[in-house]
C-alpha cells in the first residue's frame, strides 16, 4: 500500500511537470487575446504605479516580443490614456440617515495610435461598477476596503485593455494604417499628472478617501 501511494504521488508529479512543459512550449496567452502585431509601445500611463506596472507585465506576458518604450518617438504605437474617473455614489440609506451601501464607479477612456498618429482604436471607455456595504461605526476599515475595491476594479480593466488592443480589427488597422484618420494628441510624458488622472491616487468625496 505504501509503495502504491508513493508511486501514485510520483505519477501525479510527473504529469504535472509534463503539463507545465507543454504550456511553456506552446506559449501561454490570456484567453481572448492574441500576441500584438507591433514590437514596441509607448503610453502616458505611469508605469511606476501599481496599475501601470501590472499593465506592462500583462501585455509582455501575452506578447513577449512587445517592449515598452520610454519615448513616443521610439515606439510603433501609442496607448493614450485620455481620462480616468472614479467616484462613489450613495446607494442606500437607513432610517437614521446613515449610508448603508455605496456604489463604486470607474471609467477608463483610452485610444491606440500608430507612430504617425493614425487611429488604430478610436477612443474607448471601459466601465466598472461595484456595490459595497458601508458601516460608519468602522470607518477606517471600510475606507481601506473601498480603496482595495477600487484597486481591484482598476486591475480588472487591464485584461479588457489587452483584449481591445489585440483584437483582429486593431491588427488589421495596424497593417492598413495609412488608410486610417490621423489625430494629434500630446505625449503626456512618461509620468502623467496624477491629479488629472488619479487612477492610482485616491480622491475625497464627502471627506472620505476612496
Amino acid at each position: 500500500m505504501v509503495l502504491f501511494t508513493a508511486f501514485a504521488r510520483r505519477l501525479r508529479l510527473t504529469l504535472g511537470l509534463a503539463c507545465l512543459l507543454a504550456l511553456g512550449a506552446c506559449g501561454f496567452h490570456l484567453k481572448g487575446a492574441t500576441p500584438l502585431p507591433f514590437h514596441s509601445i509607448y503610453t502616458n500611463i505611469n508605469l511606476d504605479t501599481s496599475f501601470g506596472a501590472r499593465l506592462q507585465r500583462t501585455i509582455q506576458a501575452n506578447s513577449p516580443d512587445t517592449r515598452f518604450a520610454r519615448e513616443r518617438s521610439q515606439a510603433d504605437v501609442y496607448l493614450h490614456q485620455i481620462s480616468v474617473r472614479q467616484n462613489l455614489r450613495q446607494l442606500s440609506i437607513d432610517a437614521e440617515g446613515r449610508v448603508e451601501e455605496y456604489e463604486l464607479n470607474l471609467d477608463f477612456t483610452f485610444q491606440l495610435l500608430d507612430k504617425a498618429g493614425h487611429v488604430l482604436l478610436a477612443p474607448t471607455t471601459l466601465h466598472s461598477t461595484r456595490e459595497l456595504p458601508y458601516n460608519d461605526r468602522i470607518v477606517q476599515a471600510k475606507e481601506s476596503e473601498i480603496t482595495r475595491t477600487f484597486r481591484d476594479m482598476r486591475d480588472s480593466l487591464i485584461d479588457q485593455i489587452l483584449r481591445r488592443i489585440s483584437a483582429p480589427e486593431v491588427q488589421e488597422a495596424y497593417r492598413d494604417a495609412a488608410d486610417r484618420p490621423i489625430v494629434s494628441v500630446p505625449d503626456g510624458g512618461a509620468q502623467p499628472d496624477e491629479e488629472v488622472n488619479p487612477i492610482d491616487r485616491p480622491s475625497n468625496i464627502n471627506g472620505m478617501p476612496y
